[in-house]
């Protein structure tokens, strides 16, 4: 049996590894040849154009194979909810499944990623929900709103994908639903053989009004010993390379990661701390993180051009999100470690860089849930957008 699960996934990812794949959900996409033809109509009635400004939530977070818990999982602090609000969410997960053999060459659980999506999705609109309440009561399930219904408060999501351990899931407001068009997905794989999906990428890319957007969540090569970061390097390239969006019959619409008007990539990248073991946990107990900083394997590649060309990333003022012991604030190595117990040392593993103009990062920082042996990351960004004018008067009729 073993052998033909093998066979069958390496050949599904040879034969798809290069090509923009199905999204998980929705299962079925809301036609957009109508607001197509609303858009072309307008460009060629009013060229005019102007810029508006979004914000876009992002994050990333390893959560080291744990499922969600039984009894629920609160992502309000992790996703703010409370204290702000955002236009767009963007989250890239990591390792949602155990990278066993069984979850690499098997069928996706895809159980897993939907109890994650639940959980965003009740988190995202449950400051909306009282006032639907009772309604929502009555039919004794969760209320799914067609396009263009629902609270401007209340949160949609737009696309969802899984390959192996890394998820992606985008959820915009209700009231700019019907702004986002042509959402597609790209799914590379660099793990096992090269093709495997126990480390990659998945891409996704949404147009909103007239600009184009590219998220990249990413699990690059572990490895913390001297030459490892290269191995991350040519993951990054390869995702670069071979990650291709299926062009539009009729319209020109970028294909590649770079060809976006705002990208952002996200993940756990694996980057490590370049010094010794000894003298990096002496530095961590006394939080010189601007020390440890300058020997970063990221900062490294990028300033000697061997990786992530042009690419941006905001002032790390936190402190490393790799690696803990469960449910602790203790880091490997900083205690006595078991018998048998690998070599961790602390790095920056899970990062949120960007590529491009129009957009501005607000905030950069770590949030502090001890689910796994990761701390998530999350950035704030203000995007602009290009909107024609005078559409939104055409769509009133």
């Amino acid at each position: 049996m073993w052998p033909r699960l093998v066979a069958s996934k390496l050949l599904h990812r040879l034969s798809s590894s290069n090509s923009s794949a199905a999204a998980d959900f929705p299962t079925t996409t809301t036609a957009t040849s109508n607001w197509d033809e609303i858009v072309n109509l307008q460009r060629s009635c009013d060229d005019g154009k102007e810029t508006r400004n979004y914000k876009l939530f992002a994050s990333t977070w390893n959560v080291g194979g744990m499922a969600p818990p039984s009894d629920g999982l609160n992502l309000e602090d992790w996703l703010h909810t409370r204290n702000a609000s955002y236009d767009i969410y963007v989250l890239g997960f990591q390792e949602i499944v155990p990278l066993s053999a069984k979850n690499v060459f098997g069928p996706e659980k895809t159980r897993v990623a939907a109890k994650w999506n639940s959980l965003i999705g009740a988190a995202l609109n449950r400051s909306s929900s009282f006032s639907e309440g009772r309604r929502e009561a009555k039919m004794g399930e969760q209320r799914v709103h067609p396009v263009g219904e629902g609270t401007a408060r209340s949160f949609h999501c737009i696309l969802s994908k899984q390959m192996v351990g890394i998820l992606v899931s985008v959820w915009v407001r209700a009231d700019i639903r019907r702004c986002i068009r042509h959402a597609g997905v790209c799914c590379v794989g660099c793990g096992l053989m090269g093709c495997l999906g126990n480390k990659g990428s998945i891409s996704v890319r949404f147009c909103l009004h007239e600009t184009s957007f590219c998220v990249v969540c990413c699990h690059l090569a572990s490895g913390g010993k001297e030459g490892d970061e290269l191995h991350r390097n040519s993951d990054a390239k390869e995702i670069f390379s071979r990650t291709c969006f299926l062009p539009h019959p009729s319209l020109d619409l970028p294909t590649k990661i770079l060809d976006h008007d705002r990208v952002i990539l996200l993940g756990d990248l694996n980057y490590r701390v370049s010094l010794p073991e000894a003298t990096t946990l002496s530095l961590v107990e006394q939080k010189n993180w601007n020390v440890l900083l300058e020997k970063d394997q990221l900062r490294t590649e990028v300033s000697v051009g061997r990786v992530f060309d042009g690419w941006h990333e905001g002032a790390i003022t936190f402190s490393p999100t790799y690696k803990y012991y469960p449910n602790s604030d203790e880091y490997y190595g900083c205690i006595q470690r078991k018998k048998g117990e690998k070599r961790r040392v602390p790095a920056w593993c899970d990062r949120i860089i960007w590529h491009g103009n129009g957009i501005k990062q607000k905030l950069y920082e770590r949030c502090e849930s001890k689910l796994s042996d990761h701390r998530p990351v999350r950035s704030i960004f203000g995007v602009e957008v290009e909107v024609v004018t005078s559409l939104t008067s055409l769509t009133s009729f």
